[in-house]
């Protein structure tokens, strides 16, 4: 039987939770990339991401812990442990020096919390890039949207690549041309379109960019500025949570509403829900059948190889 999809879980970083998600002096726990974690913010504010069982009795840290100075503290025998995850007090006796639970890379940006996956162990190699639409006052309230998705990164993000698809899943009047530039760990791609508005055809592009396997901004140019950040993360091999937040350029100060802003909004959606069941349903072709006119999708796997290091 074919392969639904061969390769691991990738390297990066993948989004964890919004940061307005996540309250000071509050434990979340979030199950993802093969893992059980918890979220808590430190002394500073900063978020931290740690492993969820305690290094004692195994107890899990986001059931009834809670966050102390900064620490986060065991339900069951109230062990202590910073942000690094090292034990820093056991309260009724001494504190064994290699107390510790694993901790994470963790990473503010873009009002995402994100985590770095190595299944090694290694260090963060590239830095999550400032998205200035994303916090700026000069851009409208974030309006999100997120699905589970039985899938992997790679074919999500592949999508960008599958230039005919666009007209035969979601119908668009031709098959848009795609320019794919890869640089490391990033890919930008740009597609000319024709968007027809109540005052007649308008020429725009969507501009795209990736930053691994797990972090995505959409730019839909021409009308109604709109930025998408989208995130894609595995909570296990076969499944996915898919997050989308909008923002759109404020009119007079003011959010848009309704028009041809809604409609971006509605379109965009529509279009990742026609591809949720043919992911669900599809597998994974190694060595696809490519034609003339279906995009720079080999260019964009060998470029996704990246992420799959030791992966032979």
């Amino acid at each position: 039987m074919a392969s639904t999809f061969p390769h691991p879980l990738p390297v990066g970083w993948f989004a964890l939770a919004y940061s307005d998600e996540l309250k000071t002096d509050e434990v979340q726990t979030v199950t993802a990339l093969n893992s059980e974690l918890v979220l808590f913010r430190d002394a500073d504010g900063a978020p931290r991401v740690l492993d969820a069982y305690c290094a004692h009795l195994g107890a899990h840290l986001g059931v009834g812990g809670e966050v102390d100075e900064g620490c986060i503290t065991c339900p069951f025998h109230a062990w202590k442990y910073d942000g690094t995850g090292q034990c820093v007090e056991v309260p009724y006796g001494h504190t064994p020096p290699n107390a510790a639970v694993p901790s994470w890379p963790t990473c503010e940006r873009n009002g995402l919390i994100m985590a770095w996956h190595d299944p090694d162990g290694g260090a963060p190699t590239w830095d999550v890039p400032e998205i200035p639409e994303a916090t700026s006052p000069e851009w409208s309230d974030p309006q999100r949207f997120e699905w589970t998705v039985r899938t992997h990164p790679q074919e999500i993000a592949e999508n960008v690549a599958d230039s005919a698809h666009f007209r035969y899943v979601h119908g668009t009047k031709n098959v848009p041309s795609t320019e794919a530039v890869f640089e490391g760990p990033f890919r930008h791609s740009r597609n000319p379109v024709n968007l027809d508005t109540p005052k007649g055809p308008v020429d725009g592009e969507v501009v795209s960019s990736a930053f691994g396997l797990g972090l995505v901004t959409v730019r839909y140019k021409g009308i109604c500025e709109t930025l998408q950040v989208g995130s894609v993360t595995p909570i296990d091999d076969e499944t996915v949570v898919i997050r989308k937040s909008f923002t759109q350029e404020r009119v007079d100060g003011k959010n848009p509403e309704g028009g041809v802003a809604a409609a971006i909004l509605r379109n965009v959606v529509s279009q990742l829900e026609q591809d949720i069941p043919i992911w669900e349903a599809k597998i994974y072709r190694d060595k696809p059948m490519l034609t003339s006119g279906d995009g720079p999708i080999m260019p964009y796997r060998r470029w996704a190889r990246q992420f799959y290091p030791g992966d032979d």
